[in-house]
């Protein structure tokens, strides 16, 4: 990440909010911090939406403010809420509202005082479940071997760990939860599970916005955590049921329609892959080596198909021996992030054998 101050790129008094012509949807690059996309919402950005770094967004109307998501640590949440403050001074942020358990959309909850905390229930559990910031610590810190050291390095080595308390939700709910921040409509929807057990998506629907969570990553690669497949396909059929102007997506730049039926497609594409696979007798792990991504190659953290594979493997045979310990998994991504870069560096190839395909 870059050490620069964030931007804030917000609309002058009495000047016009930016057109969605304007916002420059789907573009690769894009600027690290916050972003006015309407008339009082916003969309907090980190490029390049890489591991842990995520999106939030702001909802300020009248005299007070919902929050969508903290980030992975405290100095860049509280670096996020220092960009907001000229904002959030008169309209303080009364309700925090997050989108599902991964770390990086909650790591940074004990900064926003006295804020209601609001998440689907499955979010909660998967909260109460989730990596301490000691056992990321500890795993940056532990000899795993040159090659998953190497990726984990890659992944989480630039985040700081310390000091942070995990803060659970204080409100949760089910299927759906409809706020009203000063006036304005809010509705809260889960549509997992699908990247998590408990995805929620934050549709403005006055103002064509919606704040999806990791449901989608743009211009990055989706991660199937928890799935089925079937879910996420259902996920964004709904985003798109929406019929938005803007998607805040949980990691990458602002998109429209695009973003999300890249990510359809993405999935569709490992799904069936993966089957075909399965149905010769292959294993996940050589499924993982030989399953070429075609159009969706140029994705951001590629290797994250390891475990896509193995979610999909998870689904054709639920009484399978597919791994869920979270080293393997992680060794598996290090181990295809390393084929694929020693190949970019004119070392051993990286095309798959894709073995189906002859």
């Amino acid at each position: 990440m870059s050490d620069r101050a964030p931007a804030v790129t917000t609309a002058a008094a009495g000047a016009t909010v930016p057109t969605v012509d304007a916002l420059r949807l789907h573009d690769r690059d894009y600027a690290r911090g916050l972003q006015e996309i309407a008339d009082g919402v916003f969309a907090y950005l980190q490029p390049d939406g890489g591991w842990c770094l995520s999106n939030a967004g702001l909802v300020r109307v009248g005299g007070e403010s919902l929050l969508v998501d903290t980030l992975t640590d405290l100095p860049r949440t509280r670096t996020m809420l220092d960009t907001m403050a000229p904002i959030t001074a008169t309209a303080p942020i009364r309700r925090l509202a997050i989108t599902h358990g991964n770390l990086d959309h909650y790591y940074g909850n004990q900064l926003v005082d006295g804020a209601e905390i609001i998440a689907s229930r499955a979010t909660a559990d998967d909260i109460a479940d989730g990596p301490t910031p000691a056992s990321m610590q500890a795993m940056l810190h532990t000899d795993l071997g040159a090659e998953l050291n190497g990726f984990l390095r890659h992944a989480f080595g630039s985040f700081d760990w310390t000091g942070i308390t995990v803060t659970p939700p204080t409100r949760t709910f089910e299927d759906r939860l409809d706020l009203d921040v000063g006036g304005t409509p809010v509705e809260l929807i889960e549509v997992g599970p699908a990247h998590t057990h408990g995805d929620t998506i934050c549709h403005l629907p006055d103002r064509r916005i919606v704040f999806t969570g990791d449901i989608l990553f743009v211009h990055g690669t989706p991660i199937v955590w928890a799935g089925p497949f079937a879910n996420w396909y259902r996920a964004c059929d709904t985003l798109l049921g929406l019929h938005a102007d803007v998607y805040v997506p949980g990691h990458g730049p602002l998109t429209d329609r695009r973003g999300v039926e890249t990510v359809r497609a993405y999935l569709d594409h490992v799904h069936r892959e993966a089957r075909l696979r399965f149905d010769a007798g292959m294993s996940s792990l050589d499924a993982t080596f030989d399953i070429d991504l075609g159009a969706f190659a140029d994705l951001g953290d590629a290797e994250r198909l390891a475990i896509n594979v193995v979610a999909a493997y998870r689904e054709f045979d639920p009484s399978g021996d597919e791994p869920t310990d979270l080293l393997e998994l992680l060794r598996r991504m290090a181990a295809l992030r390393n084929r694929t870069h020693r190949g970019r560096r004119g070392g051993a190839a990286t095309e798959p054998q894709n073995r189906m395909h002859p």
